[in-house]
């Protein structure tokens, strides 16, 4: 499974940009962007982006927030602070698996 820099660093190439170029483009919460390098140590997987700074990547990037959210094994904050219970979540889990399953198989 690829990791989440490695996802990164492909759009980035993809869209033509530079490491300081997408920085430029990514803000943290506080309305500044993030430094060259800390998008360097992303791509490389050295550290792991907040929320805020992983829906940039997702929005700038044309890149899928869930599928970011699934290589950070987090949770988007909206799912994270709904009242799941421990049944709805073994449903939901269920469900994610089987579509797993069911896309696995199609590639066969």
């Amino acid at each position: 499974m690829p990791k989440l820099g490695e996802i990164i660093a492909e759009a980035r190439k993809r869209n033509q940009l530079s490491q300081k170029e997408l920085a430029s483009m990514i803000k943290r919460e506080d309305g500044k962007t993030i430094s060259p390098q800390y998008l360097n140590d992303i791509e490389r997987d050295r550290r792991s982006p907040g929320d805020y700074v992983l829906e940039q990547f997702a929005k700038v990037l044309k890149l899928d927030e869930d599928y970011l959210y699934y290589l950070v094994g987090e949770y988007p904050a909206d799912l994270r602070e709904s009242a799941a219970n421990a049944d709805r979540f073994q449903v939901a889990m269920r469900a994610f698996r089987r579509s797993l399953e069911n896309k696995s198989d199609m590639g066969n």
